[in-house]
């Protein structure tokens, strides 16, 4: 099991190895396995960057994420011209169906909503929009409203599971209720965990995930 101290050598490396991260603006506490990020970072592409650097680093348990961004004097727009573009973005995207998101922006802070079909496209909406100029933050309220019926989505995930990571498949506890899924188990990483709750997002029928996999 590693040391606090050198995880946290480990996540300031792999944040100096992230070109969109500015490493140096981000702090770092560990303790116990679970990580603190800190700091003023110019946009949201970039905190959204460091924390999924925090994430890819073994050992990490959990991370608490105190990151603010204050944009740049030339970067800010008004929340009208982020909700054009933000609606621009989606329009273009080929993997968001149209007129099934809607953007809020406040104070450069977007909200999404509406309902798709699958987890791949609320992603989609997620990925067009996170990185606009003038972004502050980001939240996703998109529901998953499935347009096929679940059949026997606990065999299906399983051998998702299976296929895609056979040896973390085995500590995961998959139970179904309707199109409710609930993943549970201990795996070694927070790549590990994300594998496992993409494999079950991608089953037909899927509408609701309740993640209780632990890293170890």
């Amino acid at each position: 099991m590693k040391t606090d101290a050198l995880l946290k050598n480990e996540i300031i490396d792999e944040l100096a190895w992230d070109p969109v991260v500015k490493a140096t603006d981000v702090g770092v506490i560990v303790k116990d396995g679970v990580v603190t990020l800190t700091g003023t970072l110019a946009s949201y592409s970039e905190k959204f960057a460091a924390e999924r650097a925090a994430q890819r680093v073994a050992g990490v348990k959990g991370i608490a994420v105190d990151l603010k961004v204050e944009l740049p004097t030339q970067h800010e727009r008004s929340d009208a011209d982020i909700a054009l573009a933000a609606e621009r973005a989606l329009e273009w995207s080929t993997l968001v169906p149209a007129g099934r998101v809607q953007v809020m922006v406040e104070k450069g802070h977007v909200t999404l909503g509406g309902e798709v079909g699958w987890d791949y496209q609320r992603s989609a909406a997620e990925r067009a929009v996170r990185d606009l100029l003038g972004v502050t933050g980001l939240t996703n309220l998109v529901r998953i409203t499935p347009h096929v019926q679940p059949v026997d989505l606990q065999k299906s995930i399983h051998d998702a599971l299976a296929r895609q990571a056979d040896r973390e498949a085995q500590k995961i506890s998959v139970t179904v209720d309707g199109s409710t899924v609930r993943l549970s188990g201990r795996v070694h990483s927070w790549a590990e965990r994300d594998a496992a709750v993409g494999a079950a997002w991608a089953a037909p029928g899927v509408a609701t995930i309740v993640n209780e996999i632990v890293v170890e």
